[in-house]
């Protein structure tokens, strides 16, 4: 269904300051280690500011990565405003055919509301063991790892907890968690087209692999804000609302740099709580924060090793901008930053557009992995560079598959291919390629670089997919095409 959109209104009028907006864009476009992608801040109810750093753009679907969890916990919450699921149930009972292989008596304790918060008993992450354990299905592989502590007692940051909760809802409806969502959740917010990897076929994975819009993130974020009411319509019970966004068992280690951190203020179901506010959190910088002491949700997406770093900026910069009165005389203010939002943008790759010197040398060369092996991505077997009409074509070769990636002659050249991608790159130095390859459904960038001395490339991930396998991957999933997939 198509989007209908938010209410929109100037920073002044819902009392924010501009300044505080444009100092935020300022620390993140000048922090060598934060890539941003898009920015959405609502206040009052009103979309105040919005931007897509090109060549992202407002209605391309990106992967989230764990920020799904806070979808995933929604879900949760409809599915026991229906009376399908019982936080206080034992999570082996709704899996009788685990009976008899769950013996341990602490997986057998564990309770629903123990994996919505993550609070097994699990004094460690278990993905590994658990979908190595049992493949087929990770609900049993999890359940058969026995607990460290009695669950509800401490804390982990445990993805098959997540899994197993989203697992739950999808075997009580009979449906993915997107097709139970659509109907409840996704359309009366009026978010369009989501994407979700799925394991096994059919399964939504829960735990990571959503892809949505940032303006699906903000509305996320504002019914959480609205106590899980939207346009005077109760979605989700305020209990819910309540539960999810507060600590259950504290994850803080007492010292000077844990009470710093925002990844040591607690965690309710599937959302972080944050040093102000609560959060949904996804790896490299996917966020959905609501401060309901501002009456404000931001919603993020990057590419960014330095998630505190990001926040800390938030803080600094947003928070003291968020005033209590509509601003006078602000106009001009306003207008300024919704220029600079309208032009954000990525800087491309400073290059020259052919070979220097010596074009010859480059057509039709071939480039294998320095040293032999690609570490960053170990598919990626060989390069080629190919010219035609006087433009430049890379090749990236794995095994079978090719990703042939046109060079512009400025900016970056976006490709909606079966990988969306937006290239930019050249000549650095007479024997040097650079190409910067975006992809556009994810928060990531690979930079491929030739030398033509040792015909040799070398490719390095900016932030590396944690998902991992072939380039093909980088995309939202088609499930028809897809199937079944694994970790996200």
């Amino acid at each position: 269904m198509r989007s209908r959109p938010l209410p929109v209104s100037t920073p002044a009028e819902q009392g924010v300051d501009a300044r505080g907006i444009q100092a935020f864009l300022d620390a993140v476009e000048t922090a060598s280690d934060i890539e941003p992608h898009s920015l959405m801040i609502l206040r009052h109810g009103h979309l105040v500011a919005s931007g897509w750093w090109a060549p992202y753009t407002a209605g391309r679907l990106q992967l989230l990565y764990s920020l799904s969890k806070s979808f995933t916990s929604t879900a949760a919450g409809v599915a026991v405003a229906e009376g399908l699921l019982d936080l206080d149930a034992p999570v082996v009972s709704y899996f009788p055919e685990f009976q008899a292989d769950i013996t341990d008596p602490r997986s057998r304790a564990m309770l629903v509301r123990h994996i919505a918060s993550m609070a097994s008993g699990h004094l460690a992450e278990t993905d590994t063991e658990a979908f190595g354990r049992d493949r087929a299905e990770p609900v049993r592989g999890f359940l058969l790892i026995p607990p460290d502590r009695d669950p509800g007692t401490v804390f982990a940051y445990n993805q098959p907890t997540t899994y197993t909760l989203a697992a739950l809802v999808q075997r009580l409806s009979g449906q993915s968690l997107t097709e139970y969502l659509r109907p409840r959740i996704l359309d009366p917010l009026g978010i369009g087209e989501i994407s979700w990897i799925q394991h096994p076929r059919g399964r939504d994975l829960g735990f990571s692999g959503l892809h949505a819009t940032t303006d699906a993130i903000a509305r996320l974020g504002l019914l959480y804000l609205r106590d899980g009411v939207w346009e005077g319509r109760r979605l989700l019970p305020s209990s819910w609302v309540a539960q999810a966004s507060r600590s259950h068992i504290s994850n803080a280690d007492g010292t000077a740099e844990g009470a710093a951190s925002d990844w040591q203020q607690g965690y309710g179901f599937q959302f972080w709580m944050s040093r102000h506010g609560y959060r949904g959190d996804g790896a490299y910088g996917q966020f959905c924060i609501v401060l309901p002491e501002h009456d404000t949700v931001i919603a993020t997406t990057a590419a960014t090793r330095q998630t505190q770093k990001l926040l800390d900026a938030m803080w600094r910069h947003l928070l003291p901008a968020l005033g209590s009165a509509p601003l006078a005389g602000r106009a001009e203010e306003d207008k300024v930053l919704q220029e600079r939002l309208d032009r954000l943008a990525l800087p491309p790759v400073a290059a020259d557009p052919g070979p220097p010197a010596a074009p010859g040398s480059w057509r039709d060369a071939r480039f294998t992995p320095s040293g032999g092996h690609s570490a960053d991505q170990p598919t990626l077997t060989e390069v080629e560079v190919t010219t035609a009409y006087g433009a430049w074509t890379v090749t990236l070769v794995e095994g079978e598959e090719r990703l042939a990636l046109r060079l512009p002659d400025s900016g970056w050249a976006v490709d909606e291919g079966a990988i969306p991608t937006a290239v930019s790159g050249g000549w650095t130095a007479p024997d040097t390629l650079r190409v910067d390859v975006v992809f556009l459904e994810t928060p990531h960038r690979l930079t491929v670089k030739c030398a033509l001395d040792d015909r040799t490339f070398t490719a390095r991930w900016h932030t590396t997919p944690l998902r991992g396998g072939p380039l093909r991957r980088c995309r939202a999933p088609v499930i028809s095409r897809e199937g079944s997939a694994p970790r996200g």
